[in-house]
């Protein structure tokens, strides 16, 4: 998990978000290897193995696609991002596009939520295991994307509330109804893209 990420990080525990505390072991550059990540709220702590920050258990086991149903160019046109900075959050197999989107968006970090056990940790792709919600504070996300496997009412609940206001969300598949916060601005292709207002 790159270091910077820290900032954005939020305990998954009903209660306000604060700013979660790191106490690193390993580090490679920039990104924490092994450490323990501490709620100043709840007292929760939170261990960071091989990279991957784990908010809680392995979870259930989602049905894991290889197929990507769009590619990369596709993708960054519908999430309509121009220049570098900030996040871009993937939730499920849609961790599988970082490598694609890194190489045309540089300078965004991406962070992939439950992604599948193939994908691993990058300087561009930071990776948290969390099985109830996106561990993440609200608002901090220029654009998300939503696999197949995790397109259910509660995770895209869950990318409304990560996401800028004025910024997309793609979800890899076509029959879920948004969050009210969402208006539709495309569909097709097994995707609909919403905007947050």
């Amino acid at each position: 998990m790159h270091i910077d990420l820290t900032e954005m990080l939020r305990c998954p525990e009903p209660h306000d978000e604060a700013f979660l505390v790191m106490s690193t072991g390993e580090m490679r550059g920039r990104m924490v290897r092994s450490g323990l990540l501490g709620c100043p709220v709840c007292g929760r702590e939170y261990p960071l193995i091989k990279g991957v920050a784990r908010f809680s258990g392995i979870g259930e086991q989602r049905a894991v696609s290889s197929a990507l149903p769009v590619d990369a160019e596709s993708l960054q046109a519908l999430l309509d991002l121009s220049g570098p900075g900030g996040y871009v959050v993937l939730v499920g197999n849609a961790a599988r596009h970082a490598v694609g989107l890194a190489g045309l968006m540089g300078g965004i970090h991406f962070v992939g939520i439950d992604a599948p056990p193939d994908v691993e940790e990058l300087p561009v792709l930071s990776l948290l295991s969390c099985d109830s919600m996106i561990p993440l504070r609200r608002a901090m996300a220029r654009a998300v994307v939503v696999g197949r496997d995790h397109a259910e009412a509660a995770w895209l609940a869950e990318a409304e509330r990560i996401l800028l206001p004025g910024r997309r969300l793609v979800v890899e598949r076509e029959d879920v109804t948004p969050p009210a916060g969402l208006t539709r601005v495309a569909s097709g292709r097994g995707l609909l893209v919403f905007e947050r207002r």
